[in-house]
């Protein structure tokens, strides 16, 4: 399974961003999809996943009622919708396929590159 982020950029805080991931690969339908991010000296950090079948997600506290995942299999890909940014979320997000819905990065075996976020106070 091969990932690829997009759809970051600047934003002012409260303004609204969708990021995408799109993937290649036949199976990739049947992997759990996640969101992390990190900001500049800062570990990577889980902020959101859905299962292969759509129907569970998980968030971190601190983007829950902000950010939505959702995800198209037909279209292989996976979005993040972000509202009410703020300074904070600023990070490089990227996205990543695993077996099994974790919130531990070490727990994903397919990794994409990263897009940037900058969200100005």
């Amino acid at each position: 399974v091969q990932l690829q982020a997009s759809g970051g950029g600047l934003v002012q805080a409260g303004g609204s961003l969708r990021l995408s991931c799109a993937a290649s690969g036949r199976t990739f339908s049947t992997y759990a999809v996640g969101w992390f991010r990190q900001a500049p000296g800062k570990e990577r950090e889980f902020v959101a996943a859905i299962t292969w079948i759509g129907y569970s997600t998980y968030y971190a506290d601190s983007v829950k009622g902000r950010f939505t995942i959702a995800r198209d299999n037909a279209k292989n890909t996976v979005n993040l919708q972000m509202n009410s940014l703020k300074p904070e979320d600023t990070a490089v997000y990227y996205c990543a396929a695993s077996s099994g819905l974790k919130t531990e990065a070490r727990g994903y075996d397919y990794w994409g590159q990263g897009t940037l976020v900058t969200v100005s106070s």
